[in-house]
């Protein structure tokens, strides 16, 4: 089988050859693949990887290009595919017209597109001479090129003639600049595009300490650029930038491609690697990070990355050379939106079919059955189904999608024209003609309207897609999302790949561990904002999200929070609230004092005709229980929330009626007073001035206008006092002095009754007022005393709980003292109230006191002088008439004795007749 092959290689060969010569013999031009038509399309494709750049003659020459790229073929083929298939459509066939193509080589090489692009031109220009004769048919519009650097150059020289352009895949952002590129229009988004979805899709997964390997030239310095920007403002950081030579057979790019390597190697905390470059390029990347891996005696294992592969080599299973996915990691890709590849796949079949024939007017198709047939040597038929075989390899469905996007937009633009002209004959149409019909009018593709818009692209998004390995080969389009450019997100389209896409939340690419809520980045001067110090929010500051820059404060009004919070806590608003316990327990005591205090009233008011009721004062007992009353109704405005009613009523209320209270005591007070008092005259004139009413109201009204002046002048209000955690809400006294003057009010008229009533302690006993006054208002002054100092140096809940206490006190000591002793009498000793047992206790009490004047020594006279003064007092304290205040009468005998009588009317005997009114 041998001499089958050679014979087969030696045909090949020969027709090649006569192709190159008749093809040199009639215009001299580049090889390509041509296909005649009524309108020419030029397209320019990347059927080799590079140029040999090994000669160094400075004489303009075209350098041959190498390195075979199949991918590359299949983009060519897609377009003489879609060009075969809209001549057969109704929009052509119905103005009888076809369309041609031209297919030239750029082999990735700037400069050898440019030699293709004067080709097309040549072609124009021809036909705007005198003599046409000669010329091939002009070239109406360029698909192509395939990469950004040789579209920009070929994009300029186009825009002379105003031919339009349309690329397939050139994504560079300043070819949207309609200022410098007017003629240049592509079905693909631009890399803005591209990289916002790189960037959302590392922010998704939280991956902010990311590499980058891009390229030298204009493609790679723009795209490198553009995702620095966006990744910054989104606080993603890039730890290392690789940039590799544009040319993969430049001398350079293997130095690079090694440095490239160490520096992944060395950062193992770049988990993330974003790539712009070459498949290639990846290729020897790979390759040489294995070896550095090995060579350092590492496991495979670290290697691994996540690779975040551009739409330059997303689909290039490639790459991977004798590596395996497990080697390599996971690799993410960005793809242009594919379509129905139905009719490609129809195309390839054909070409099987047809064996060596396809390959008459495509130089290309020649060339790969050569290098096929020299590798393989097979039979002719083997060869070609060999050759078909390995293509379908190479389905790139977004890049011919792309390309059949740029042939229905022609195809339509050319259409719309020629209705209305004869196109059969050269240079009745021009480029320009084709460009504004391009710009102008919508193009439909199996049923689907697409339009350019205002910078010559047409952004359908992008596909998403995730390599995964399936027996040893290397899926690359297993579509997991689709990227929207206007929305900014991801939505899922293959479910069964989606979880695998999901699992990339396990992969960590960060400088730092994240900051938790509570904590918030601190970076060091000089370094990026991704290496920090996370530190603990300090007290009334918070950070409820992961990687805070600085953290939040709380309104320190009504929130606080510790140190290390994730959120502010409420301050607790605190007051001497109803529920408290204690707070339970004193008004407990208040109620009880209230029910106590109505049981004596009604008591008294029962008894109101006994000595006892009347010795405790008579009708001035029911208005010091009406005092006491209100008095304890001002202690229960003390609990609860305060108000600025509360706060103003619940002072005055106390100090009016307590006021009110130490006021008839104290009338009792001076009768006692009154009653010691054995100077005539003084007693005299005491017994004029004593009008207890009058006394009464003047006391009363004094606090009553100081109450008045400290609500107008300055009068308590509530308040809050913003404690560190908690919020304390109470009354605040308003002025200071006006409540000490009430207090101190208070305090006088309450020591004059002890003075007063400490005199008249040893009355007698079941009768006596005075120690009972003695004892209360003494409980009184140091209790209150005592409430002073705790008032001024201390602040709380329980400020106002102590200043009940002390009302309560001060309330229950003159209830125990001035009203328990006379209804425990009134109750259970109900002998001793009546007016026998008054005269009899009196005598007694009279006897021992003239028996012990009497041992002391005391005359005579004396002794009768003081005891009849005494008797006098006590009887009128005691034993009232009628009228409480009527003179009693008191005789003394003429013949040194002395005598009593207790007689309502008039003294029988010659006596020396003294009154005392009491």
């Amino acid at each position: 089988m041998a001499w089958v092959a050679l014979v087969i290689y030696f045909h090949i060969t020969l027709f090649l050859i006569l192709e190159i010569g008749h093809a040199t013999e009639k215009d001299t031009r580049v090889l390509g693949a041509t296909a005649p038509g009524d309108i020419i399309i030029g397209g320019i494709f990347p059927i080799h990887e590079d140029v040999d750049q090994r000669n160094n003659s400075f004489a303009p020459q075209a350098q041959p290009c190498i390195r075979f790229e199949e991918k590359g073929l299949m983009k060519a083929l897609a377009m003489i595919n879609a060009i075969e298939v809209i001549n057969k459509s109704p929009l052509l066939t119905a103005l009888n017209i076809t369309l041609g193509y031209r297919i030239l080589d750029s082999c990735s090489d700037v400069s050898t597109a440019l030699r293709a692009t004067a080709d097309f031109i040549q072609q124009t220009n021809c036909h705007t001479g005198g003599n046409t004769s000669t010329c091939g048919q002009p070239v109406m519009t360029v698909i192509g090129a395939s990469y950004s650097e040789t579209s920009i150059a070929i994009a300029r020289q186009l825009t002379l003639r105003m031919i339009p352009q349309i690329s397939y895949s050139s994504t560079a952002v300043i070819l949207s600049d309609k200022s410098r590129f007017p003629a240049f229009m592509r079905t693909t988004p631009n890399d803005v595009h591209q990289i916002a979805a790189m960037v959302s899709l590392l922010g998704t997964y939280g991956w902010n300490w990311v590499g980058i390997v891009t390229t030298d030239g204009d493609y790679g310095q723009s795209a490198l650029d553009r995702f620095v920007s966006q990744a910054s403002a989104k606080g993603i950081c890039v730890a290392f930038k690789s940039i590799l030579p544009q040319s993969v057979t430049s001398q350079d790019v293997f130095p690079a491609i090694t440095q490239a390597a160490k520096t992944i190697y060395k950062n193992p905390k770049v988990q993330v690697i974003v790539s712009f470059a070459k498949p290639t390029h990846m290729m020897y990347l790979y390759q040489e990070l294995k070896n550095q891996t090995l060579r350092a005696g590492q496991n495979m294992w670290s290697m691994r990355r996540v690779w975040v592969a551009s739409d330059s080599w997303s689909s290039s299973s490639s790459v991977k050379g004798n590596l395996t996915l497990k080697d390599i990691g996971h690799v993410v890709g960005f793809t242009f939106k594919s379509g129905d590849l139905s009719s490609f796949r129809e195309y390839l079949s054909r070409l099987e079919a047809a064996g060596h024939e396809y390959t008459r007017n495509n130089s290309f198709l020649q060339e790969f059955y050569m290098q096929l047939n020299a590798s393989k040597g097979s039979t002719d038929t083997e060869l070609v189904s060999e050759g078909v075989k390995r293509l379908r390899k190479h389905y790139l469905a977004d890049t011919i999608f792309s390309v059949e996007l740029a042939v229905s937009a022609i195809a339509q633009a050319v259409a719309s024209i020629c209705r209305s002209r004869d196109c059969k004959t050269p240079g009745t149409v021009q480029p320009w003609e084709v460009l504004k019909s391009l710009w102008m009018q919508e193009f439909k593709v199996r049923e689907k309207s697409y339009k350019f818009d205002c910078r010559g692209d047409i952004n359908l998004g992008y596909e998403v897609t995730m390599w995964r390995s399936v027996g040893g080969n290397i899926h690359v389009h297993d579509f997991v999302a689709e990227y929207h450019p206007h929305t900014n997100n991801f939505t899922n389209t293959n479910q069964s790949t989606t979880c695998q896409f999901w699992d990339l939340k396990n992969i960590i690419s960060k400088c730092s561990n994240s900051c938790v809520p509570g904590e918030f980045k601190k970076t060091a001067e000089g370094q990026h904002a991704c290496c920090y110090e996370c530190i603990n929010c300090t007290e009334n500051y918070y950070s409820n999200e992961t990687d805070m820059d600085q953290c939040l404060s709380c309104d320190t009004n009504i929130e606080w929070s510790a140190e290390g919070s994730s959120s502010c806590i409420p301050k607790a608003l605190h007051y001497f609230s109803w529920q408290d316990g204690f707070a339970v327990v004193l008004l407990t005591f208040s109620v009880l004092g209230i029910l106590l205090v109505l049981i004596v009233s009604a008591l008294f008011l029962h008894q109101r005709d006994t000595p006892v009721v009347k010795a405790a004062g008579g009708p001035l007992s029911q208005v010091i229980l009406f005092s006491l009353v209100i008095s304890y109704i001002s202690a229960v405005l003390f609990v609860g929330r305060p108000s600025s009613f509360q706060c103003k009523a619940r002072q005055v209320l106390f100090g009016i009626s307590f006021t009110l209270c130490v006021s008839c005591i104290l009338v009792k007070t001076l009768q006692i007073l009154l009653a010691f008092q054995f100077n005539p005259e003084l007693q005299e004139v005491l017994r004029r001035v004593y009008q207890p009413y009058v006394i009464v109201s003047i006391c009363v009204a004094l606090q009553a206008v100081t109450c008045i002046c400290w609500l107008v002048l300055k009068s308590p209000f509530n308040h809050i006092i913003r404690q560190p955690t908690t919020l304390l809400e109470e009354c605040h006294e308003g002025s200071h002095l006006a409540f000490g003057v009430m207090l101190a009010y208070i305090a006088v008229l309450a020591f004059v009754c002890f003075i007063c009533a400490f005199k008249g302690r040893r009355l007698p006993q079941h009768y006596n007022e005075a120690k009972f006054i003695t004892f209360s208002m003494l409980l009184y002054l140091i209790s209150w005393l005592l409430f002073v100092p705790v008032h001024v140096t201390t602040s709380g809940v329980y400020l106002s709980a102590v200043e009940m206490v002390v009302i309560l006190i001060s309330n229950y000591g003159i209830l125990s003292c001035h009203f328990f002793p006379k209804c425990y009498i009134i109750l259970f000793k109900k002998e001793q109230n009546t007016k026998s047992a008054f005269r009899k206790n009196l005598y007694e009490y009279s006897s021992k006191t003239t028996d012990s004047i009497s041992m002391s020594g005391i005359s005579v006279s004396e002794q009768q002088s003081r005891n009849q003064h005494f008797i006098i007092s006590s009887l009128s304290l005691s034993v009232p008439a009628a009228n409480p205040l009527k003179p009693a009468l008191v005789t003394y005998c003429r013949d040194g004795t002395s005598c009593t009588r207790l007689h309502r009317g008039s003294v029988t005997r010659h006596c020396l007749r003294r009154s005392t009114s009491m």
